[in-house]
């Protein structure tokens, strides 16, 4: 979506275009009324709009735009604001001169920033100052109530950047009048924005603190329909991911998937410099301070601005302005401003009263075309230690009322914190009209097809994945695939899906068909899913391969190292119901019926005893087993983003549990074995601040009952050039197997930590990473071909040699250091096998490459 997005923006170069109707055009000076000193900062803007700007360090503001106002409001602090009517559609100039006001201060004393001095934090006011805000943090934090409870109303909203004639003279947008007409040429100077998405929601918060507990309730909800081209609640998840709240009292602060350090973290005065600018006193006699910080090394994932403070005691925050700079590497950014104000308690106390982010994206930081992205979050009626009754707290944390996504425009009129602009409120008919354009569909059709592989055949049919049309591998040699399924035009209770395919070497079709029904009145796609689902499938594959987020016969995973030539024909019945709650718990209940048949070198032989007394091997042409399974899952505010084929999760700081529990039942369905198996896989991040984040995996499983190796655990390797997270990568095929284990992956992104102090390449914004994988495990004396001739044998090669192994001696290792974010894409790892290097036709150390989309 973010690249077709921004390839619609690119389009063509343009020509002159025909105004898009009257420009109102303010410009001037505000001054003091009594010095006559020009001031800066000064908020200009238009009330009840997203229409603003503030004045330079000459005093000078400009206001552009194409909207019908009729006033203009100057604000700033300790000054009276101004009010004054603007004739629409002129230019005109409004020179100011602002009066202060009630709160007028008394004293002022401002420290300049020496900068010829070398910053130190030995007798600095300003850290000193710090430190007391960072020792206060606890007390002035809405957790130190007992209860709190606010409404709380937040804007997202999304747009295309350009300039406004490459807008309109855009080759994809040119066709659509009324959505080019539709620009806000107010927020980036010479830049026009077109918004395509707009996402409203108004909730009450509560909060106890005594068994801690937060209680959400959604009352309205609004959001732009895309329509059924893209995934419209994982988009708003996404969206969700990328603008978290904002809690300056946070040690680390995430925005678009990064961390940030706050400039009031407890360690914050070893990475930030800080300056006291200002110190101030009300008639009122309440101090506050200014202070600017800035980050110590420009390229850490800090921030530069300024705090206002409380200087009488409580040291907490009544308003913070930063930005992140632009040698930080964040991928596509090239403005992000976030603002912050706080409204008093009547305790004295501060609670956030707005929080604002404001991100400009673009894929270089000199380019025209780009995404804007903005949201607004305002918080009233805000209520400290006014217990609920305990019944509220009780349930899911996050309610919505019945009607909340059908609340109409007068509810939403009266309700919203701040009106939305003209440009805003029409681009909810605009999209809506869009999506409805058969010129539009045929442009997503194709966009589908191009990111997500799957291409529309009239309005129920679609064919894909296209990238596995053609590919090859050592059993089936050139192999052409085509497939397709319907689409929730067709059905959303039900999806049937086929393909055929044919091995032009071992000269034999493969085949799929599989249908599923939604048990609920969503698709089957829909979160929360409830749903069964049917197939068969005769097939190749490779012995324990169970790849994530891509096929098989992906024509990029044909090109493989080393051998691998040992393959399964595979026959495979399949029945599942899927049960996902709210919560994000979920149960799984399936049966497969598998006949699985070696392929290439691959055989299935054991030991028989002939009439003689001697022993000889005996070819067991397949395997039979039918198999009950049960999968449960919890991911606590899990997010995602549903694709054509699968489901992304975007990683977050909470865990995700996964226990698979199966049991083969000998006798059905000419089933040879009888076993269960249990297997429990923990993921995690954990975000380290500035050193930044692990991803780490661990699992762990055993196999009760005598089985051969094909039903043993055959742990998954990788002999494909890519970086597989969840594989061991320089790992054999088939290489090692087990009936217990235990493993684990660490995946650790230092986000440029040390890149970012190498002077020659900081500004490259690269970023480093390293992993480590270990896996432990073995098989017991029961599952072991040598002491039962019925097993079958364990693998080898043509020559002779061992092919498959266990690992009772040592651990399986590897480790990798890599390099990530070239070209915005890529991640280059070296890897390095530690253990087991005399396994014949191993490789010690091998090059992999990974394609990975991140801020």
């Amino acid at each position: 979506m973010f690249f077709t997005l921004l390839l619609v923006v690119s389009g063509v170069k343009a020509t002159a275009v025909r105004a898009q109707g009257a420009v109102t055009t303010i410009q001037g000076t505000v001054r003091d009324a009594v010095s006559n000193e020009a001031l800066i900062g000064v908020s200009v803007f238009v009330p009840g709009t997203s229409i603003g700007t503030s004045t330079d360090f000459e005093g000078n503001y400009l206001i552009k735009t194409n909207q019908p106002i009729n006033k203009v409001q100057f604000s700033y602090l300790g000054y009276d604001a101004v009010t004054l009517g603007v004739s629409p559609g002129q230019e005109q100039t409004l020179d100011v001169k602002l009066e202060t006001g009630a709160k007028q201060l008394s004293e002022v004393v401002v420290v300049g920033k020496k900068r010829k001095v070398k910053y130190s934090n030995k007798d600095n006011p300003a850290v000193d100052l710090i430190r007391e805000v960072v020792d206060h943090k606890e007390q002035n934090r809405p957790e130190h109530y007992d209860y709190v409870q606010y409404e709380q109303y937040e804007k997202t909203q999304m747009s295309l950047v350009n300039t406004p004639e490459k807008l309109k003279r855009n080759i994809f947008l040119r066709k659509y009048d009324f959505i080019t007409s539709n620009l806000d040429t107010t927020l980036l100077e010479g830049k026009a924005l077109l918004p395509f998405f707009v996402q409203e929601q108004l909730a009450e918060h509560y909060y106890r603190k005594d068994p801690e507990t937060r209680k959400t309730i959604v009352k309205a909800e609004k959001k732009v329909d895309f329509g059924e081209f893209i995934d419209n609640k994982g988009f708003t998840s996404y969206m969700q991911h990328m603008y978290q709240d904002i809690d300056i009292y946070d040690n680390n602060i995430t925005i678009l998937t990064n961390q940030f350090l706050s400039p009031i973290a407890d360690m914050a005065p070893t990475f930030y410099k800080f300056y006291l600018t200002d110190t101030v006193t009300t008639e009122s006699g309440r101090k506050l301070a200014e202070l600017r910080f800035e980050p110590r090394n420009p390229a850490a994932f800090m921030f530069t601005g300024k705090l206002f403070v409380t200087i009488d005691g409580t040291y907490a925050v009544q308003s913070v302005e930063m930005e992140v700079a632009k040698s930080v590497s964040i991928n596509w950014v090239r403005d992000l401003k976030i603002n912050l104000d706080f409204e008093k308690n009547p305790d004295g106390r501060y609670h956030l009263s707005k929080s604002v982010i404001k991100t400009d994206f673009g894929l270089t930081q000199n380019s025209d075309a780009g995404m804007y992205g903005e949201r607004v979050v305002s918080y009233k009626d805000y209520k400290v230690n006014e217990p609920q009754s305990a019944a509220l707290y009780e349930g899911e944390a996050v309610v919505r009322v019945e009607n909340a996504i059908a609340k109409d425009e007068s509810f939403w009129q009266a309700s919203r914190h701040d009106s939305l602009s003209a440009v805003e409120a029409k681009t909810y008919t605009n999209i809506d009209s869009l999506v409805n354009m058969k010129s539009f569909q045929r442009t997503m059709d194709w966009a589908t097809a191009l990111i997500a592989g799957y291409k529309r055949l009239g309005p129920n049919i679609e064919i894909g994945p296209l990238n596995t049309f053609y590919s090859f591998n050592p059993v089936e040699g050139f192999r052409l695939r085509f497939g397709g399924r319907t689409t929730t035009t067709f059905s959303k209770k039900y999806m049937l899906e086929t393909y055929a395919a044919y091995g032009f070497k071992d000269e034999k079709w493969k085949y799929y068909l599989g249908g599923s029904y939604s048990l609920t009145d969503r698709s089957i796609f829909e979160f929360p899913v409830r749903s069964i689902s049917a197939s068969y499938q005769k097939d190749t594959n490779i012995p324990g391969q169970e790849l994530q987020f891509v096929q098989e016969d992906n024509f990029l995973l044909s090109f493989k190292r080393g051998e691998n030539d040992k393959w399964l024909y595979n026959e495979t019945y399949n029945i599942n119901y899927l049960h996902e709650f709210e919560n994000h718990f979920s149960y799984r209940v399936g049966f497969k019926n598998w006949r699985q048949t070696p392929a290439g070198s691959l055989q299935y032989v054991r030991n028989v005893e002939t009439a003689s007394g001697e022993m000889e091997l005996l070819d067991v042409p397949q395997l039979t087993t039918s198999e009950a399974s049960l999968e449960l899952r919890w991911a606590p505010n899990e997010q995602f983003f549903q694709g054509k084929l699968y489901r992304t999760p975007v990683a977050n700081r909470h865990p995700v549990f996964t226990l698979r529990a199966a049991a083969g039942m000998k006798g059905l369905l000419d089933s040879e074995y009888e076993y269960q198996k249990v297997a429990l896989n923990v993921y995690k991040r954990f975000y380290l601040s500035q050193l930044g984040y692990s991803d780490v995996v661990t699992e762990g499983g055993y196999i009760f009952g005598q089985v051969p190796f094909p039903l043993l655990a055959i742990h998954r390797a990788n002999q494909s050039y890519s970086y597989q997270l969840q594989s061991y990568n320089l790992m054999n095929f088939l290489e090692f197997v087990s009936d217990q284990y235990a493993s684990v992956h660490i995946d650790h992104s230092f986000n440029g930590f040390i890149i970012n102090k190498i002077p020659l390449l900081k500004k490259t914004k690269l970023r480093e990473f390293v992993t480590f994988k270990a896996l432990y495990g073995k098989v017991r004396s029961e599952n072991m071909p040598q002491g039962d001739p019925d097993l079958l044998r364990f693998p080898t090669f043509d020559d002779g040699r061992q092919a498959t192994y266990t690992l009772e001696d040592k651990p399986y290792m590897e480790a990798s250091v890599g390099i990530g974010n070239i070209f915005n894409f890529f991640r280059i790892d070296v890897v390095k096998r530690l253990t087991y290097l005399d396994h014949p036709n191993v490789s010690d150390i091998g090059i992999r490459g990974r394609f990975k989309f991140d801020f």
